[in-house]
């Protein structure tokens, strides 16, 4: 199988020669002369394996082949001039593919916000977006996997392994069965639900925040009664509206508005921080321009 013909050289002389349909012409309009011209027709057409052009001493005409390959030929050397350009974009992060992990809790409302408004910024780079819990998170950021992740946590507790920018806080609130007492008590009393079954994610998850809502408990002389864990905040919430038990999750989660469960907000319990991590200190174009993006909106947002 014969190699395939990628000399640049050899298709700017063929465009010329299809051109001009002039030996004569073409060579002057590449300033060289007619003999070498001559000669790189003839090993192209050896190359491919067929004819370009049909020559007499008075006339030169394009065979089929030839005329076929012009269109071609001319998208090939375009393709080929607009490559530094490319590489240049590529470098500076305008162009490209961003690999964003995410936990459920921002794709509430902060990440479609985010993509949207950066794509409207930056629309030739492509975000491939993977909703995975912080546990799966960083072995994949430290295999390469990922370019970044969104992940929650304990304020102060974010992965010292990793490079963060801080995106917010807020507190944890109670997710309540509709149908129970609690969700239409005026007066909510911490110790009534620290009294009733628990769904929770489990440790792994977030070591951080699980032991910040296990440490509520153990303040108020209380072991926690887990009826259900669940990996996921909508399992979590669905859980709760099934009637297992209540849930302390994040106030973003307000945004899923899943019938059967009211959020309550309660006074003196924990707060969770959300972190946009990266691995190591060479940051990809493309993550280097969302960050350069992301600074401000936080800036803003304060």
């Amino acid at each position: 199988m014969s190699e395939p013909v990628v000399e640049l050289r050899l298709w700017r002389q063929f465009l010329a020669v299809a051109e001009e349909l002039h030996f004569g012409r073409a060579a002057l309009r590449l300033h060289i002369t007619q003999p070498p011209l001559t000669q790189a027709i003839a090993l192209l057409e050896e190359r491919i394996g067929a004819r370009l052009f049909e020559r007499t001493k008075r006339s030169v005409k394009l065979t089929p082949a030839g005329a076929a390959l012009i269109p071609e030929a001319r998208e090939l050397l375009a393709r080929a001039a607009a490559l530094p350009a490319h590489a240049r974009a590529a470098a500076h992060g305008e162009i490209g593919r961003l690999r964003l992990a995410f936990v459920s809790t921002v794709g509430f409302g902060l990440l479609p916000q985010w993509v949207r408004a950066f794509r409207a910024q930056h629309p030739q780079v492509a975000f491939e977006l993977i909703e995975a819990t912080g546990d799966v998170q960083l072995p994949a950021l430290e295999r390469g996997d990922v370019d970044a992740g969104f992940i929650i946590h304990s304020p102060g507790f974010a992965p010292p392994q990793l490079q963060h920018l801080r995106i917010g806080r807020e507190p944890l609130v109670a997710a309540i069965p509709e149908q129970h007492a609690l969700a239409r008590a005026r007066a909510l009393r911490l110790d009534a639900l620290l009294a009733e079954p628990l769904v929770i994610f489990p440790r792994r998850i977030v070591p951080s925040l699980h032991d910040a809502v296990f440490g509520l408990y153990h303040a108020r002389g209380r072991m926690p009664h887990v009826a259900q864990e669940a990996i996921q905040m909508q399992t979590i919430v669905n859980l709760v509206a099934a009637g297992l038990g209540i849930a302390w999750v994040p106030d973003s989660v307000r945004e899923f508005r899943r019938a059967g469960v009211v959020y309550r907000a309660v006074q003196r319990v924990p707060e969770c921080e959300t972190s946009l991590v990266w691995a190591g200190a060479r940051v990809p174009p493309a993550l280097e321009r969302f960050l350069a993006f992301a600074r401000p909106q936080l800036k803003r947002a304060q």
